[in-house]
């Protein structure tokens, strides 16, 4: 061969290995959930994709605002319609007990699982020759929706908003040992009294009996109804998860065990470059000589709907600070508001939060808005109201960037207090930015790394080399209660059994003695009694003989 067809051929393989480095994928991503904050995480993920060269069909409630390269937009707006009560009712929802509210949470999911599956657009896509090479779907109580990944024979991915809890690490065989893993949607942190991991375990044992006794024989339903043709019964399609990305960071939350196949990419709908903020709002910041607060309540909870004692209460706090305050209100209008604060329907929040001359944030606590206020190295004042943010404020003071007002004690003096203590607080502010560092010092983005780990399960075929043995094993082997069983079983039968034949061994010595101690006396008395019986006839003998020689004597 010459020379030069050497070097072509080498050019020619060159060229064919970097061609299939840099394959493109068709996913879809379904994101089921009315909340917006929900969407974001989402639909990062789907823009991330797509901005990596591939095709993604991106099923949500909302449409894109503009059109994006590589994204097919089928937008399910009657997803908002039929979730427009229950976030209209969020702050009347609150006040409800935390069984009611779980309650109403997974009787939400249920429906909203039926809404999407039933959408004209979604049962086209259903019934067209579209293939995929995997299914990404949002975990938030809408198990049925899994059944997509079977439907257009792809390996599922989960993608957990929420962050861990029980609805996403049950799909890869992750471990939440009680003793020190909270429940989401309790206040704890993950050093617990007794009395809190006595209430965690009774909590978490109501959850499972009510998701196997009640939800998920629900969502089962929808998912016979939907997919009839899958091979798969519905709880082995659950556990054939081929990976789960979390929105959560350990430099956020807590040490806890995950499954290989379970990653944290929390963080990853933060903008990493500032964006040049609207004029009127970046002038309004500049011109703040103390500094700025941002305060929201969410997407979900509209600052509008909140009393209006609550309302005067906050109006009361602002006017006596000397920073300025953004406020996130969402009508024109607002009666009383004080000369130093903004208000708007809608602030760039993460863009806000970036901005150097803001100096604390007033939150809801919702995962979201406080890993933007640390990744950003801004303390917070959190008002939780629902859901996991109680356990993410608990996080925040037990770190030491946040402090935590209870809603229905909210006041001007508790929450003018909250805001000076973190302001005056050098302790505070680095605290937050040391956690800030923590975050970011990290090997790579958290969006390439979700990106990267959903092209390798791609490549791989659903990488079922990460799947945890785990999810072959029912309730009693997993937690090895047979085992337990036969194990401490047999040893406390081999202990009865030492114990019985002691007992019958001392019994019978016991007796023995008894027998022995009995025959001593028994040969004691009947040698008293012999005794007795000589002294008796020798007495006999003795009166008589006497007599004997008395009436001889007479005869004489």
């Amino acid at each position: 061969m010459s020379q030069s067809s050497s070097k072509v051929g080498f050019i020619g393989l060159t060229l064919l290995c970097l061609l299939s480095c840099v394959a493109s994928y068709n996913y879809m991503v379904v994101l089921p959930c009315a909340a917006r904050s929900h969407y974001n995480v989402g639909s990062a993920l789907a823009k991330g994709l797509a901005a990596a060269g591939h095709q993604v069909t991106l099923v949500s409630p909302f449409a894109l605002k503009k059109p994006i390269k590589n994204i097919n937009d089928l937008p399910v707006p009657s997803i908002l319609k039929a979730m427009s009560g229950d976030i209209g009712n969020l702050l009347k929802t609150s006040e409800a007990s935390i069984i009611q509210q779980i309650l109403g949470l997974y009787d939400m999911g249920i429906r909203r699982t039926g809404v999407l599956l039933s959408d004209s657009s979604v049962i086209e896509l259903m019934q067209s020759n579209q293939t995929f090479d995997a299914v990404i779907c949002e975990v938030f109580l809408n198990e049925a929706q899994f059944g997509l990944a079977e439907h257009f024979n792809a390996p599922l991915i989960g993608m957990g908003t929420f962050g861990a809890i029980s609805w996403n690490t049950d799909l890869v065989g992750t471990p939440s040992p009680p003793s020190y893993v909270p429940h989401p949607l309790l206040k704890f942190s993950d050093h617990m009294s007794l009395v809190q991991r006595v209430i965690n375990l009774a909590f978490l044992s109501y959850e499972y009996l009510f998701m196997e006794l009640y939800y998920l024989p629900q969502q089962e339903q929808l998912y016979t109804k939907y997919f009839p043709n899958n091979k798969q019964n519905f709880y082995d399609m659950r556990k054939n998860t081929a990976l789960m990305l979390l929105n959560q960071h350990v430099s956020l939350s807590f040490p806890r065990p995950y499954s290989p196949n379970m990653i944290e990419v929390g963080g990853m709908h933060i903008n990493r470059k500032r964006q040049p903020l609207p004029q009127d709002i970046e002038e309004f910041i500049k011109g703040a000589q103390h500094g700025v607060i941002y305060f929201s309540m969410g997407s979900n909870l509209k600052s509008k709907d909140l009393p209006q004692q609550k309302r005067l209460e906050l109006i009361k706090t602002f006017s006596k600070l000397k920073q300025r305050v953004l406020w996130k209100f969402e009508e024109p209008n607002l009666p009383g508001k004080p000369e130093n604060v903004f208000i708007s329907d809608w602030f760039p929040q993460d863009d806000i939060l970036a901005h150097e001359n803001v100096i604390l944030f007033i939150t809801h606590g919702g995962l979201l808005s406080t890993t933007e206020s640390i990744y950003h190295g801004k303390p917070f004042v959190g008002i939780p109201m629902f859901g996991d943010q109680f356990l993410n404020m608990e996080r925040a003071e037990q770190n030491g960037y946040g402090r935590s007002l209870v809603y229905e004690q909210l006041s001007a003096e508790r929450l003018l207090a909250a805001i000076q203590q973190l302001i005056e607080d050098p302790k505070a502010n680095d605290l937050v930015k040391a956690m800030s560092a923590r975050y970011k010092d990290q090997p790579q983005l958290p969006l390439e790394r979700a990106v990267y780990w959903v092209e390798h399960v791609t490549r791989h075929g659903g990488a079922r080399y990460l799947r945890s043995a785990s999810q072959d094993l029912n309730f009693v082997q997993y937690h090895n209660l047979d085992a337990i069983l036969i194990l401490y079983g047999g040893i406390l039968f081999v202990l009865y059994c030492i114990a019985w034949l002691t007992d019958k061994f001392v019994d019978y010595l016991i007796l023995d003695a008894i027998l022995i101690l009995f025959g001593g006396i028994k040969f004691v008395l009947y040698c008293i009694a012999l005794l007795i019986c000589c002294a008796w006839r020798a007495l006999q003998n003795f009166f008589m003989g006497r007599k004997t020689s008395q009436d001889k004597m007479k005869q004489h």
